[in-house]
């Protein structure tokens, strides 16, 4: 018998049928080669319009360049969760409830949303952020941890474990104090299914044991949660005039770190 032959995806490794022309866990192009700059960062495979992606008996389809929209065919008695603010419309059939999240006061004051709706189907929805940039799909496969920006993430399926974690020192760096907590999602032995949207374009790049990269907070999208994140101040000194202070991320690996080219600050929601 001949061994079954499947196609890698180079952006999130996922196994393909080898006649398959985009993946059908994150809708990235198969067969081309990955687009990395010099300097290692790779850039988020562009989603053609209309691209599908399937899991757990529904269907995720993303629509439009500018302003993107995921528009979900969730599966009877499937379910995802989302923020509220990002739902664009809904069928009637489609029902929604509050999924309850522990810490809701330390949530509230870190800005972050303090209550998180759950849709089950069967039915259609759809979601954006009211924002040009690019959907980021990416299945998480059994074991993966990722923290994500506060107001990054679209949507999530229902197997994926939602939670937050404080990142000491970026109450000031991210303005605010929206910065100290970050979203975390954890898979176990289920994969999942998370939607980001990244202002402008999304670049990726996967840092080695004790590799450093300093980055612009506002910039920041996601990263591993191997990765370790620290404030750094950089004092400025122009003489006479004095000087100025600029404030950044310190990002230490192992682990994958993703940054958004639109610098964008949550002053408030």
């Amino acid at each position: 018998m001949e061994p079954l032959q499947r196609l890698k995806c180079q952006w999130c490794e996922s196994l393909n049928t080898t006649d398959a022309v985009s993946c059908q866990s994150c809708g990235g192009s198969l067969g081309v080669a990955a687009l990395v700059t010099d300097s290692g960062w790779r850039e988020a495979p562009r989603l053609r319009d209309r691209t599908e992606i399937r899991f757990q008996g529904s269907v995720c389809q993303v629509e439009g360049e500018v302003v993107p929209v995921a528009e979900i065919q969730l599966g009877a008695e499937s379910r995802i969760f989302f923020e509220h603010r990002a739902l664009l419309w809904k069928d009637i059939l489609v029902r929604l409830d509050v999924m309850p999240l522990a810490g809701g006061v330390k949530r509230m004051l870190a800005g972050m949303p303090f209550f998180i709706t759950l849709a089950t189907g069967p039915g259609r929805l759809a979601f954006s952020r009211d924002s040009s940039g690019e959907l980021v799909v990416m299945p998480l496969h059994p074991g993966m941890e990722v923290d994500v920006r506060e107001h990054a993430f679209l949507l999530a399926s229902s197997h994926i474990q939602y939670s937050f974690v404080r990142i000491q020192g970026l109450r000031n760096i991210l303005l605010g104090g929206q910065g100290m907590f970050m979203d975390r999602f954890v898979t176990n032995t289920t994969p999942g299914l998370l939607v980001l949207h990244g202002y402008g374009n999304v670049f990726e790049r996967t840092l080695a044991p004790g590799e450093t990269m300093v980055v612009e907070p506002g910039a920041f999208l996601y990263k591993d949660s191997s990765v370790d994140m620290k404030a750094e101040t950089l004092q400025l000194t122009s003489g006479l005039l004095g000087g100025t202070r600029m404030k950044l991320a310190r990002l230490t690996g192992p682990g994958r770190i993703a940054i958004q080219s639109m610098y964008h600050h949550h002053v408030t929601e």
